[in-house]
């Protein structure tokens, strides 16, 4: 079983490979400032990225259908928050001011962003992106090209 600490590393190294893999270098940031990547590509400006890693889908509330969550802080210095599902290999891009609009919940200071991978969870505000398939364009190889 993989710890906290090791989630997160293959979280950033799955973020950093596919960045590779669309032609944008990235190089990891020694020390934890809330950025983990500074990502750049010729004839663009240098994009911080702070990264969040799920080891797989939990039961929303404990209980529920299965989900992806991943908790931020609202100040985050960070350009774009890359949100990775390591049992999918999937990678979200979003920047802060998406994340504080689609976050579900924003208790103290911090933005709690969530997924439903099942898509027949029954959420109760059904106003509001909750399903994995609801976040598609913001999967990292549809948004690469529009940011990089």
């Amino acid at each position: 079983m993989l710890n906290k600490q090791q989630i997160g590393k293959c979280g950033e190294l799955l973020v950093q490979y596919k960045l590779l893999l669309s032609g944008v270098e990235s190089a990891h940031l020694t020390t934890d400032s809330g950025i983990d990547l500074v990502a750049y590509s010729p004839n663009k400006e240098p994009i911080t990225i702070q990264v969040k890693a799920n080891l797989k889908a939990k039961p929303g509330g404990g209980k529920g259908k299965l989900a992806l969550d991943w908790w931020m802080p609202e100040d985050s210095p960070a350009d774009l928050v890359a949100l990775a599902d390591l049992s999918t290999n999937r990678v979200w891009l979003l920047n802060m001011e998406e994340i504080s609009e689609f976050a579900q919940q924003h208790p103290s200071g911090r933005c709690h962003i969530y997924m439903y991978i099942d898509p027949t969870a029954k959420p109760s505000k059904a106003k509001r992106r909750v399903f994995a398939y609801e976040f598609e364009k913001f999967l990292l190889e549809n948004r690469i090209h529009h940011i990089f």
